[in-house]
């Protein structure tokens, strides 16, 4: 696909600037290998031969052991991946479990010296960084958080995004009462409380809903109340776009609405919106975890 000459010109000076550039790329692989961490990290083996037949537990339903031969309680317990490993070590037999390089889950608590107490880092055990307070290993830790933080601060910024350029660009570019109610519209739902609004939410969730369904809860509580900010950042745009000869021109010549906004005026707004990107994604961040912890 061929870009823009102008495009293509903004690319190279980006590229220009290293520090930006690298960081973007570093940010990218980081994204990438969240993504397929459970190759890397997890507690589950990578692939299971048994009796000839090979199993890849990694993204498959939870196998119990007597499906890899063990007996008594283990047997109607999922596997332990690990012990399982040793087990077929142990008899010699063709038997074979891979693991992953950090054998460890995110959640999984592992003794150290008999009790769960903090490890420290050891390549022999496979906590690389050690163990927390808890005996959860702290590698897991930081690679899965990394990526529910992460994407949970990309799709804040999306729906922010998202809310907050529609309402901005249709007060700048339509005005007059539009924009004035709008105006006392923002005003009035930007002196409601965001922490306490979250704190009375919570409060009344039941414990019974999924981690799932309260982070998505708690992602509309921050959206609800983080759009307004974007909105006239992109109120001024639009205003400040809207007046240029070159949308005026295609008023004259009967370009519809929808055209000026999509096809003249968002591109000429383009360095506002990239510019607090990443500002969005780390309030984004940080507001998650200061709702979390109260």
């Amino acid at each position: 696909m061929r870009l823009n000459p102008l495009t293509a010109k903004k690319l190279k000076r980006f590229r220009q600037i290293r520090r930006g550039y690298y960081s973007l790329i570093t940010l990218v692989v980081l994204v990438t290998f969240s993504l397929v961490a459970e190759f890397f990290i997890n507690n589950k083996a990578l692939a299971v031969r048994y009796n000839g037949d090979w199993s890849f537990p990694t993204y498959a339903r939870i196998h119990l052991g007597a499906e890899f031969g063990l007996e008594g309680d283990k047997a109607q317990i999922p596997v332990n991946y690990r012990e399982l490993k040793a087990s077929f070590e142990a008899d010699g037999s063709e038997n074979k479990v891979i693991l992953p390089p950090v054998p460890f889950g995110a959640f999984e608590n592992d003794t150290y010296e008999g009790v769960f107490k903090p490890a420290p880092p050891s390549w022999e055990s496979g906590h690389f960084l050690g163990t927390d307070s808890t005996g959860r290993d702290i590698l897991a830790r930081l690679v899965y958080g990394f990526r529910i933080a992460i994407f949970f601060a990309l799709a804040f910024m999306a729906l922010t995004y998202l809310i907050g350029i529609t309402i901005g660009c249709m007060m700048g570019y339509f005005g007059g009462v539009f924009d004035l109610l709008f105006q006392r519209i923002i005003e009035i739902w930007s002196n409601i409380p965001f922490l306490y609004m979250v704190i009375i939410v919570f409060s009344v969730i039941p414990a019974t809903f999924s981690i799932s369904t309260r982070i998505m809860i708690l992602l509309t509580i921050m959206v609800l109340f983080s759009w307004t900010g974007m909105t006239y950042y992109m109120r001024t745009a639009t205003y400040r776009e809207k007046s240029r000869d070159y949308a005026a021109a295609a008023i004259v010549l009967g370009a519809g609405t929808p055209r000026i906004i999509f096809n003249h005026i968002l591109p000429n707004t383009v360095s506002t919106i990239v510019t607090f990107m990443p500002f969005s994604v780390v309030a984004g961040s940080q507001l998650s975890q200061g709702a979390d912890a109260r």
